[in-house]
C-alpha cells in the first residue's frame, strides 16, 4: 500500500501542469535566531539564506526581552502601547533586522510570544504564569504600530502548549493553557487588526508543538481546547469562533526518521500531518475556527550529531529532512515548510552537553554539515519494494532547469547518470528508478548564473 501511494503522488506530482502547480504556492521560512539579531552577522546570514532560494524568515519576539524593568514585580508606569513610550534602544535589534531584510527582498514573520515581564503575570513570581491578555495585547499594539508596514504575516505565541512559554499547563489534571491562549491570542489579533497598515496582514493561531505528555498538553487537544470542543469535538461550553488566517505548527519527528507514527493520536508530527488536517476540519465544521486553514509549518528540523541521544548522523540529516519536505509538498493544505536553525546551538559546559537544537545547517562552530550544501536542492529517496522513489527541488531556481540524478552503487567510485530530467517552474522533479543495495543518490544542475552545483550523496530510506 505504500509503495502504491507513494507512486501516485510521485505520478501527479509528474503529470500536473506546470501553471497548475505554481499556484497556490508552498512558501518556505527560515529561522536563524542568534545570527539575525546580531548587527555583526545579519546581513552574511541574509546573504546565505537568500541564496538558497529562501524569501521569508520568522523572528520570535520575546515580550520579556522589550520590556521595561521586566523582573520587576510593579508595572512601570508608560504607555505600552505606544512604541515610543518605551526606552530608548528598546528596538534596535529589531530595527536592524527589519532593514536588513528589506534590502535583501526577505519578509519578516513575526511571533511576539513568552516569556513576560514579571508585572504582567498573575502571580508576580516568575515569567509565564498566567500573563495578562491585556497587557499582552497593548504590547502586540506597540509591535503592530512600529513594524505594520515592513511585516505581512503574523504567529501569536510560540508553543503555548509547552510549559517553558506557558502556565499552567494543567489545572485538576486537564489542559488550562488553551484557555490562557485563547484570551492571549484573541488580544494578539485585535491589537494587530486595530493597526490600519495591519488589515490585510495574515494572522496564524497555534504554533503548537508535536507531542504531549503529563507536563505539556497534547496539540489536537490543545486545538480542541481553544475552541471549546471536547475529544469528540462536540461544544463543551459557549465561546465564539476565534478568527485567523492559518494554522501554525511545529510537526518535528524523532530520530527514527519523517514517517514516525507517535502512538499517542493527539499527537502530530510530519509523518501524521493528515491528523491535523482531519482535526482542523472537524473544529471548522463545529464553528471554533474558520473551515479548512491552511497549515503553516512554521518550525521544523532534524537534530543531528553530536547530539547522539535525539539526533541523527550528518549524512542522514539532509536525507530525512528532504523526506518530511516531500510529505508536507504533496499535502495540498501545507502552505508553509521552514528550516530552524543556520547553526546549532552552543554545547553546555556541564551535564549532557547537547541539550538544545543540533538541527541547524551548521555545526555550533560554524563548520557546514552536509545539510548545508544539500538545502538548497534537497533529494529525497524513499525505498518501496524493489524501487526507490526520488523527489527534489532546485529552491533557488524560479524557471524549469535540467537536473542530472546520479547513481553511485555500492562498491563503486565513480557516479553514472541515472536521468536528466526538466524541474517544473518551481523547481520539483521526481523519478522511478530500481533498488540496488547500497546505492546512493546526488543531483548536478547548473543555475541561472552558469554556476554548477553538486548535491551531496542521499541514501534510499
Amino acid at each position: 500500500m505504500r509503495y502504491r501511494l507513494i507512486i501516485i503522488a510521485l505520478l501527479s506530482l509528474l503529470t500536473v501542469p506546470v501553471a497548475a502547480q505554481a499556484s497556490p504556492r508552498q512558501s518556505m521560512s527560515f529561522e536563524a535566531p542568534s545570527e539575525l539579531l546580531d548587527y555583526s552577522r545579519v546581513d552574511a546570514t541574509l546573504t546565505e539564506i537568500k541564496a538558497f532560494g529562501v524569501s521569508q524568515i520568522r523572528q520570535l519576539v520575546y515580550w520579556q526581552s522589550f520590556a521595561p524593568r521586566p523582573r520587576s514585580k510593579k508595572k512601570p508606569k508608560f504607555n505600552a502601547a505606544n512604541p515610543d513610550a518605551y526606552p530608548a534602544g528598546t528596538w534596535s535589534r529589531l530595527d536592524g533586522l527589519m532593514a536588513s531584510a528589506k534590502a535583501h527582498g526577505i519578509e519578516v514573520m513575526l511571533t511576539p510570544t513568552g516569556p513576560v515581564p514579571k508585572w504582567a503575570t498573575s502571580t508576580k513570581k516568575d515569567s509565564v504564569t498566567r500573563p495578562s491578555a491585556r497587557a499582552f495585547g497593548q504590547f502586540v499594539t506597540a509591535l503592530a504600530r512600529r513594524y505594520g508596514d515592513q511585516v505581512q504575516m503574523w504567529s501569536i505565541w510560540n508553543e503555548p502548549n509547552q510549559p517553558q512559554f506557558l502556565l499552567p499547563q494543567y489545572r485538576k489534571k486537564k489542559p488550562y493553557s488553551p484557555t490562557l491562549y485563547r484570551g492571549l491570542y484573541r488580544a494578539a489579533y485585535n491589537a494587530i487588526r486595530s493597526v490600519a497598515a495591519n488589515k490585510r496582514d495574515k494572522i496564524l493561531i497555534g504554533e503548537t508543538s508535536p507531542r504531549g505528555n503529563v507536563h505539556v498538553v497534547h496539540p489536537l487537544t490543545f486545538l480542541r481546547g481553544i475552541a471549546c470542543l471536547n475529544a469528540r469535538y462536540h461544544r463543551t461550553k459557549k465561546c465564539s469562533r476565534l478568527p485567523a488566517d492559518g494554522y501554525a505548527h511545529h510537526a518535528y519527528t524523532t530520530r527514527t526518521g519523517p514517517r514516525f507514527i507517535p502512538p499517542d493520536k493527539n499527537d502530530v508530527t510530519i509523518g501524521v500531518i493528515s491528523r491535523l488536517v482531519k482535526a482542523l476540519d472537524r473544529v471548522g465544521r463545529a464553528g471554533g475556527l474558520p473551515k479548512r486553514l491552511k497549515i503553516y509549518l512554521t518550525e521544523f528540523g532534524i537534530q543531528s550529531y553530536p547530539d547522539k541521544i535525539s539526533g541523527v548522523p550528518f549524512d542522514r540529516q539532509p536525507a530525512y529532512y528532504a523526506i518530511a519536505e516531500h510529505i508536507a509538498y504533496v499535502n495540498s493544505r501545507v502552505a508553509m515548510f521552514s528550516q530552524y536553525l543556520m547553526r546549532d546551538d552552543l554545547p553546555r559546559s556541564s551535564g549532557y552537553r547537547y541539550r538544545g537544537f543540533e538541527s541547524g545547517l551548521r555545526r555550533s562552530n560554524g563548520k557546514a554539515k552536509p545539510a548545508y550544501k544539500a538545502f538548497a536542492n534537497p533529494l529525497a529517496v524513499e525505498r518501496s519494494r524493489n524501487h526507490d522513489v526520488l523527489w527534489g527541488r532546485i529552491r533557488p531556481e524560479t524557471a524549469p532547469t535540467k537536473v542530472t540524478i546520479q547513481i553511485r552503487r555500492k562498491g563503486k567510485k565513480s557516479w553514472s547518470t541515472v536521468r536528466t530530467v526538466t524541474t517544473t517552474s518551481r523547481g520539483v522533479f521526481g523519478l522511478s528508478t530500481s533498488h540496488r543495495n547500497g546505492s546512493r543518490y546526488r543531483v548536478r544542475w547548473t543555475g541561472a548564473d552558469k554556476r554548477r552545483h553538486t548535491g551531496p550523496a542521499i541514501s534510499a530510506y
